[in-house]
């Protein structure tokens, strides 16, 4: 009977022993499984702290290496297209040019046109002054289309030297000149007296009559008469001949 007992009594402290060995190893797998899930279960139950940190990966990926290099790279072609300002610069050249184009050119109606002479005498050139009598500008373009006498039905020659380098726009009230030469002044020269003449603007075909300076008008070799180009000024050397 002891013996029974005895054994009754080590099976239990047996079972009492695997019970709690087993409740052990049950706690210690619970926790490793929980610590093991942690991470996951975080991202997983907070989608946006997981966003959040994304986008700070992003946005540092952006910032650094090749990125910010080619950011830099086009900051600078940016600002370094300081020649781009030099460009403005040369586009406000061109536009200026272009304002000049599209002014409108000067008709007969726009312009009063008289004569006078020059230096002398001998009397051997006249100037003839156009001016703006609008309240508008315009474009006076090439050179006067100048008919002296009745026997000479073609337009005086136009040096080419005299022609401005740029468009000859006209404020309003403002002047332009052309020198006109009559004749070389010579006593055996073959010169027609003329007391008016007819003027053309280029572009319009309307006749200006201009009247000659001085009582007795003026005297012309239809042989030698030129005439310049309009231009803002009278320029000595180019506009001599």
């Amino acid at each position: 009977m002891n013996t029974l007992r005895h054994r009754a009594t080590l099976l239990a402290v047996a079972g009492t022993a695997l019970a709690l060995s087993l409740t052990a190893c049950q706690s210690d797998s619970d926790t490793t499984s929980s610590s093991a899930a942690t991470p996951g279960a975080t991202v997983a139950s907070t989608p946006a702290a997981a966003a959040s940190t994304a986008g700070k990966g992003t946005g540092t990926t952006h910032v650094t290496g090749p990125t910010d290099s080619a950011g830099s790279a086009e900051s600078k072609g940016s600002t370094g297209s300081t020649g781009s300002t030099g460009t403005s610069a040369g586009s406000a050249g061109a536009t200026g040019e272009q304002v000049a184009a599209s002014t409108p050119v000067c008709t007969a109606g726009d312009v009063h046109v008289t004569a006078a002479r020059q230096d002398g005498p001998p009397y051997t050139h006249l100037v003839l002054t156009a001016k703006n009598t609008t309240r508008h500008s315009c474009r006076l373009t090439g050179f006067p289309h100048i008919q002296f006498l009745e026997s000479h039905k073609q337009d005086l020659p136009a040096v080419a030297k005299s022609k401005p380098a740029a468009p000859v726009v006209l404020a309003a009230g403002a002047p332009a000149y052309a020198l006109v030469k009559l004749s070389d002044g010579g006593a055996d020269e073959d010169n027609e007296p003329v007391s008016a003449f007819s003027v053309m603007l280029e572009g319009d075909s309307t006749v200006i009559a201009v009247s000659a300076p001085g009582s007795e008008g003026i005297a012309v070799d239809p042989a030698k008469a030129l005439t310049g180009y309009w231009t803002p000024e009278l320029r000595k050397g180019a506009d001599d001949f």
